[in-house]
């Protein structure tokens, strides 16, 4: 069994990836990497450096100067570019809007990849529990555990609006529904791959999702 053990999450928006996790990583003394907050964080750099997120070419010279920052711990992580901590910022629907832009164009993909795996190679606790849009068939296609979170589009909408307090739900809803339009023409996050789990959480709370996943976690471990 490789060293950490890598638990690869994918799932569409609002299906509960980085709150679920989180939960795993934390029940299992693993670490925890949000790789869609890189992308956020992204999104963030280019609109306070005042490039058009639409501009391919200015999003991608926009990397050279993209210091970014995250840390692992599911108790506390915090996101960082350059001197900013931009941990609440990267949330807001202004910047969820723009993430998917930001997110399709190719270069950026590849290079924020690289630094994913830089960042799980470099983890110390046992296990690290990554989570995302292209995880398990991309950034770590051979990682001992996979699988895909899911939930009806309802429910997920649902969660979503419940995240953004004070925001409105039928905004909410859009944005959730065109950031999975905008993203499905890059990865394929709403079918399973060969070798993936599937966790569907639609008729299942909070509690009972964290122990499903762990219960895969556990057994595929268990096979290794």
């Amino acid at each position: 069994m490789q060293h950490p053990i890598v638990v690869a999450v994918d799932g569409p928006a609002g299906s509960g990836k980085s709150s679920v996790s989180k939960a795993v990583a934390r029940r299992l003394g693993y670490g925890f990497l949000d790789t869609g907050a890189a992308y956020r964080a992204l999104a963030w750099h280019v609109v306070h450096s005042g490039v058009d997120p639409d501009d391919e070419a200015g999003v991608v010279a926009s990397l050279g100067a993209f210091t970014y920052g995250i840390g692992t711990d599911p108790d506390g992580y915090r996101v960082h570019v350059g001197e900013h901590d931009v941990t609440d910022a990267i949330r807001e629907p202004a910047i969820s809007g723009v993430v998917s832009s930001v997110a399709r164009v190719p270069a950026v993909r590849t290079d924020l990849i690289d630094r994913f795996r830089a960042i799980i190679a470099g983890e110390e606790r046992p296990g690290i529990v990554v989570e995302g849009r292209d995880i398990t068939t991309v950034v770590a296609p051979d990682a001992p555990v996979r699988l895909l979170l899911t939930a009806s589009e309802e429910v997920r909408m649902s969660r979503r609006a419940a995240e953004l307090a004070g925001h409105d739900a039928a905004k909410t809803g859009a944005q959730l529904r065109a950031r999975d339009a905008a993203d499905s023409k890059v990865v394929d996050f709403m079918n399973a791959a060969d070798g993936v789990t599937v966790v569907d959480s639609t008729e299942l709370d909070f509690g009972q999702t964290v122990d499903a996943v762990i219960a895969v976690i556990e057994a595929r471990t268990a096979e290794g």
